[in-house]
């Protein structure tokens, strides 16, 4: 939760929090102070959150080598990229001996975690426009000579596509996210059977008060950000008929449009009172 706070807020308030500010915010949220005490240590630790006081006023700046990649996971959260059939595939094919294992284990959490399915063991695919990050993450665990890449038109399977790519992306497992979501935040933002998302400039305002959107929104962020990096957005023709996910891209684009700015609004007034 301080992760998602972190990377939805702390840019917007110049990078910089007072402390009784941010145990305040993730107070209303329902995280104790012990809690974010310990979760601010945590990513001390890992050079997200640096100490700063500032006219004898403790507060925590965001590190600056940190901005690339909150901007990264800005783009992966609230950028929906769905493929279209006449678009590419990205295929990965590595080897790795035995003993390299954990950077084999390493490799394989990280096609898992940027949206790559399983078609064997050394076999990976993915929407070709996933192809930019594969290559940066190869690069990034030092395995980019040991794998080749494939941008291929159309996968040619012994059983109908779709039913591979339910296997290759265990598809059962990944609905039953989008349809939690759905279960938990449809409520916040109806959604009719065909309706379509709105244009910016059109859509509805909150009915919450900011500090009730703030809760919400954050909730909301917290839950919603793994499933962009699992669900690589896939074409119709590798989906079943009752797909769920379009529906849960369409509530969150929804909740982001009518209560990411009172949630802003909330945080900085409370981030600009005195302590």
């Amino acid at each position: 939760m301080l992760r998602t706070f972190v990377g939805l807020h702390l840019r917007d308030l110049g990078g910089w929090i007072r402390v009784a500010a941010l145990l305040d915010l993730l107070a209303t949220a329902g995280v104790s102070n012990s809690s974010t005490r310990s979760a601010v240590s945590r990513l001390k630790g890992k050079g997200l959150l640096i100490p700063d006081k500032r006219e004898a006023v403790a507060g925590y700046r965001l590190d600056s080598a940190a901005v690339s990649g909150l901007e990264r996971g800005d783009r992966r959260i609230f950028t929906y990229r769905g493929q279209r059939d006449d678009e590419p595939w990205c295929l990965v094919s590595y080897s790795l001996p035995e003993v390299d294992r954990s950077k084999r284990v390493q490799l394989r959490r990280t096609l898992v975690g940027l949206g790559f399915g399983a078609v064997t063991d050394g076999l990976w695919i993915a929407p070709g426009h996933l192809r930019a990050e594969v290559e940066d993450a190869l690069v990034g665990l030092d395995v980019r000579d040991r794998a080749t890449i494939f941008i291929t038109q159309t996968p040619l399977t012994a059983e109908p596509f779709a039913q591979a790519a339910a296997k290759w992306w265990q598809l059962d497992t990944l609905a039953a996210r989008h349809t939690e979501f759905l279960r938990r935040y449809e409520h916040a933002a109806p959604l009719s059977e065909n309706s379509a998302p709105l244009p910016e400039n059109s859509a509805p305002k909150s009915s919450l008060e900011p500090r009730e959107a703030f809760v919400l929104w954050l909730h909301c962020v917290d839950e919603w950000k793994a499933i962009p990096y699992v669900d690589p957005g896939l074409p119709p023709s590798a989906l079943p008929s009752d797909w769920p996910g379009m529906r849960s891209v369409e509530l969150f684009a929804q909740l982001r449009r009518t209560q990411a700015e009172p949630a802003r609004a909330h945080v900085r007034e409370i981030s600009s009172a005195e302590s």
